[in-house]
């Protein structure tokens, strides 16, 4: 009989993984969009490096702030050097951007001054330093601004521009294989031919989620219910790919060939086969050197929600870096009731209301494991614990953020 391990136990092979140090690229900084960074962005210099002007207005002193009229020396453009130093009873027209002039500490705005020929009398004090970015407002010489193992969106992308950094190391990302099988299912487009037929979405949506997180995809389709099929399938995926995923065929079944063809066709070594956990306990991790097999189950709502759990940790493993699952605390609206003994992941409707997240069942249909469409709109999954059978309206619960 399968002796099936814990969610718990399960992880923990994961997260103990050794795996070859990840390959790295460099990157124009316009190509690194959703990278992984394999290197640390430090500040070369102080930003901004000299005392700068936040606003249009007038440099002065602040000892001078009180006197009757302040005569203007000069105009100060964003872009431009001027020698021309503020002195006692004068001021330098001093616009957006612009370097503050020497011996100024202050500006002024524009619309708290009134302009008397070539002087200016102020009519609306303002504290001393108002609107001067001061040095190392943004950032310090020598500060680390990027960590090496941050995932690259716009704001890392507009702080490497502003250092003018061109280039820039990435991790080269995993390549995933995925293929569903299953003599039933059919591809998109494939014409049906029998009422027995079901239409595959497992392989388009595991995709998805492979790019979502970084990923390449080698997009094998739909494989035929036979060991041949299903052992070129693979071996066409591990010639191309560091993961290969599959849906279906791994129960116990008469008709469930994946879980032997891989071990014995294949040569892989299953880390764990079947897991205390709903959706998914039929499910199969293994390794062939540096290489990774991992079979999920065949219902969509199973196959997404595994390869969420498994599929992902290694995706960012593997682009050195370090996976933290958007794990909140919920307050759960409406009583809810389970069976013992497994982990267990339910689809919930998420919202965050009056500073706390609150989660409830309301459209969520049940029965199998198929039902995919419970994971659209603003969905989650409740978490509950091998031991719990029963929470009620009102308790805090553990939710996983999906959209």
């Amino acid at each position: 009989m399968q002796e099936f391990i814990t969610y718990h136990q399960s992880q923990e092979i994961i997260n103990t993984l050794s795996l070859p140090a990840p390959a790295t690229r460099r990157l124009f900084l316009s190509d690194a969009l959703g990278f992984i960074l394999a290197e640390d962005i430090i500040a070369r210099q102080s930003s901004p490096a000299h005392p700068t002007s936040a606003m249009d207005g007038y440099a002065i002193r602040y000892e001078d702030m009180g006197a009757k009229a302040l005569e203007v020396l000069h105009d100060n453009p964003a872009g431009e050097m001027i020698e021309t130093q503020v002195q006692k009873g004068s001021c330098i027209k001093t616009f957006t951007g612009s370097l503050m002039p020497k011996g100024s500490d202050t500006l002024v705005p524009i619309e708290n001054v009134e302009l008397q020929g070539e002087s200016i009398q102020i009519v609306k004090p303002v504290e001393k330093g108002f609107a001067v970015r001061n040095v190392g407002e943004n950032y310090e010489k020598g500060e680390v601004l990027i960590k090496k193992g941050s995932r690259i969106g716009y704001a890392e992308i507009g702080v490497m521009a502003s250092l003018n950094i061109a280039q820039v190391a990435v991790y080269k990302r995993p390549i995933v294989a995925v293929l569903s099988s299953g003599s039933e299912i059919l591809d998109l487009a494939q014409p049906q031919t029998n009422d027995a037929q079901i239409r595959s979405s497992n392989h388009i949506t595991l995709e998805a989620l492979a790019k979502s997180y970084g990923a390449e995809v080698v997009q094998l389709g739909v494989v035929e219910d036979d060991k041949e099929s299903i052992s070129r399938a693979i071996q066409n995926g591990l010639k191309q790919a560091d993961i290969v995923v599959t849906t279906g065929g791994v129960s116990v079944g008469d008709y469930d060939f994946v879980k032997d063809v891989v071990r014995d066709e294949i040569g892989a070594r299953p880390l764990f086969k079947g897991v205390k956990l709903k959706p998914g306990q039929h499910l199969m991790f293994a390794r062939k050197e540096d290489q990774f097999i991992i079979s999920l189950p065949g219902f969509a709502f199973s196959s997404t929600v595994t390869f969420l759990l498994y599929a992902v940790p290694m995706i960012v493993k593997m682009q050195g870096g370090s996976y933290e699952p958007a794990i909140v605390d919920a307050v759960l609206e409406e009583d809810f009731a389970k069976p013992a003994g497994k982990t267990s992941y339910h689809a919930v409707n998420v919202r965050y209301e009056n500073e706390s997240f609150r989660v409830n069942f309301q459209g969520k249909k049940s029965g199998s494991s198929a039902i995919l469409t419970n994971m659209l709109d603003s969905a989650g999954l409740l978490m509950l614990q091998p031991e719990t059978t029963r929470v009620q309206a009102g308790e805090r619960v553990s939710v996983l953020l999906i959209n």
